[in-house]
């Protein structure tokens, strides 16, 4: 009998070769020659990429359709125009006072406006990440955080009053609270550690939700 030994296709070989020259003529391996030479570990920042696209989808579609599917047929629309809405409205505020307020400064219970509309952090660094990257990172976290108090008061509230409460909660709320825990605020200081936003983001959200159900009372 005849043993045919296989060999190692040569396609398959150079499938990694090929792959890896598609990804550099479209300029997504650029960034990374850049990144090493800024001190940026290139890992951390592909994931972190990654992780802020997943908290994103968390909230558009996966927050908005999952509160559509709670409510009635004729209110499936209103809801999703407002989980839209607030996490537009919060991208907003958050580029232009809300990441400075939260993540600038070393005040005990605010930060300032040095980062005010995403200003001076072009070459900055977050620890072994960009910073800009990390502020993008946080706005998803600002955004789904409001968008989770929506369902409490579903079906109950008009369009520019869910508008204008996840606003001011942004800014009276998360704000303060995420530079007490995140950004070297006082509880911070006195060593809280929040890893996955159970402070930041799902206490303070459970709350204000607990709290606004019982004030607009039931349907």
């Amino acid at each position: 009998m005849k043993t045919t030994l296989l060999r190692p296709s040569s396609r398959v070989v150079s499938s990694p070769c090929r792959s890896l020259r598609w990804l550099a003529l479209l300029g997504l391996l650029g960034p990374l020659p850049a990144l090493a030479a800024t001190g940026h570990d290139s890992g951390d920042t592909a994931w972190l990429l990654t992780a802020t696209a997943l908290v994103l989808f968390m909230t558009l579609p996966g927050l908005s359709l999952f509160y559509a599917g709670l409510v009635r047929s004729a209110n499936v629309l209103s809801v999703l125009m407002q989980c839209f809405a607030v996490a537009c409205l919060a991208s907003l505020l958050w580029v232009l006072v809300g990441y400075s307020l939260a993540f600038s400064g070393e005040g005990p219970l605010l930060g300032n406006l040095d980062r005010w509309l995403m200003t001076g952090m072009a070459d900055q660094s977050w620890g072994t990440l960009p910073e800009p990257l990390f502020a993008m990172f946080q706005l998803t976290f600002a955004v789904i955080t409001p968008a989770l108090i929506v369902g409490a008061f579903a079906e109950r509230l008009r369009f520019s009053v869910v508008l204008w409460f996840s606003a001011l909660w942004l800014l009276l709320v998360y704000v303060p609270i995420a530079h007490w825990v995140w950004g070297n605020g006082w509880l911070q200081k006195l060593g809280l550690m929040d890893f996955a936003g159970g402070t930041v983001v799902h206490a303070s959200a459970g709350v204000t939700a607990l709290v606004a159900a019982l004030m607009v009372g039931p349907r």
